[in-house]
């Protein structure tokens, strides 16, 4: 089973946009949004469908991040996302103020990142 296939573990979300990242609002800062799998589900719909059902946003889920290193938090599975819509829909069960878009450098420091996400985001930032 790849990274590309959830394996009942959470999987993130990385919804880039603009040079910014989309953080979510947890009970001690901020994060990814995530979910977990439904049975058969892939990462990248399994991402999909989490970034829908918190924020309201479509997203078209276009590249699993394989994690790095050998810690259990790096394990989680990452899929990079581009947002489909400039505004959520409504539905999703977030509040505006639960939803932020950090700059990616910003993001580095200001949500717990796995290393794969600081890697990809690191190679995307302007210098």
């Amino acid at each position: 089973m790849t990274f590309d296939q959830a394996a009942g573990g959470a999987v993130q979300a990385v919804v880039v946009y603009d040079g910014r990242l989309l953080l979510v609002a947890r009970r001690d800062g901020w994060e990814l949004p995530s979910g977990t799998p439904d049975p058969a589900e892939s990462a990248k719909v399994t991402a999909e469908r989490a970034v829908y059902e918190l924020t309201g946003y479509l997203v078209d889920g276009s590249q699993t991040l394989e994690p790095q290193g050998t810690a259990q938090a790096d394990a989680t599975a990452a899929v990079v996302c581009q947002l489909l819509s400039q505004s959520p829909s409504g539905g999703g069960s977030l509040t505006p103020d639960q939803l932020r878009w950090a700059p990616f450098k910003e993001a580095v420091n200001a949500a717990p990142l796995p290393a794969a996400v600081r890697h990809f985001l690191q190679g995307h930032s302007p210098a």
